[in-house]
């Protein structure tokens, strides 16, 4: 399976039926500021490189971000925090992202994220996450990162759920760094926490352009990338 096969099989999900219906009756309402733009509604697929080196982890569609554009971090606020702050770091071949069609172009990043259905107050369950892990699994497959960048703790312990680090001791916090268990110790990826540029988080000042700013900068010194 390449990323093209496996974003198909993510667009034509249908597992939990509490977020297809949530979905598909925010695409269908809309909101009023968008009330002539027709939505996305479907599972988002991940989006980037596919030779990257750096997967980006994030929790889940907005309902009117991603949701509206089938794009991730694509016409929210966190997307307005996330891809100036890629563009600055060389990630991102520009700093907006408003349509799948705006040109925006990933250098050496794949985004992807722990649930790929908008869900009711950013909120999906344990077993809907249990549903769309195996896309997630599928994904570190195919890329092999050398590093993988959490964003949140909900992304950072679906990870180490993933490599069986739940038990290993490895906490939770803005710029926090580990290597993540594989065949040989020496061989697994690098992961990466950093806090999620939600508003709630860059209004506030929880997560600056600065802090995130030394995310990637971090990243690419892990993964190599010049």
């Amino acid at each position: 399976m390449d990323l093209n096969q496996l974003n198909t099989g993510i667009i034509a999900c249908r597992k939990c039926p509490r977020l297809v219906e949530w979905r598909e009756q925010v695409a269908e309402v809309r909101r009023r500021a968008y009330r002539d733009q027709e939505y996305w509604g479907k599972p988002v697929p991940g989006f980037g490189d596919p030779r990257a080196r750096i997967l980006v982890v994030g929790l889940a569609p907005g309902a009117h971000g991603s949701n509206r554009t089938g794009r991730a971090f694509t016409g929210d606020g966190s997307g307005k925090f996330l891809y100036p702050s890629l563009y600055r770091a060389g990630l991102a071949s520009q700093p907006d992202a408003t349509s799948r069609d705006d040109g925006l172009m990933l250098t050496d990043v794949y985004i992807s994220a722990v649930a790929r259905c908008a869900p009711p107050a950013n909120k999906p369950t344990p077993g809907e996450l249990d549903n769309c892990q195996p896309y997630l699994e599928s994904e570190l497959r195919i890329l092999q990162p050398r590093v993988i960048v959490v964003l949140g703790r909900i992304a950072f312990e679906r990870v180490l759920q993933i490599y069986a680090a739940r038990k290993s001791g490895f906490g939770f916090g803005h710029a926090v760094s580990y290597r993540l268990p594989h065949s040989s110790p020496a061989d697994g990826p690098w992961l990466l926490a950093s806090y999620h540029p939600s508003l709630q988080n860059t209004q506030t000042g929880k997560l600056t352009k600065a802090m995130f700013d030394a995310i990637w900068a971090r990243a690419k010194a892990l993964a190599e990338v010049p």
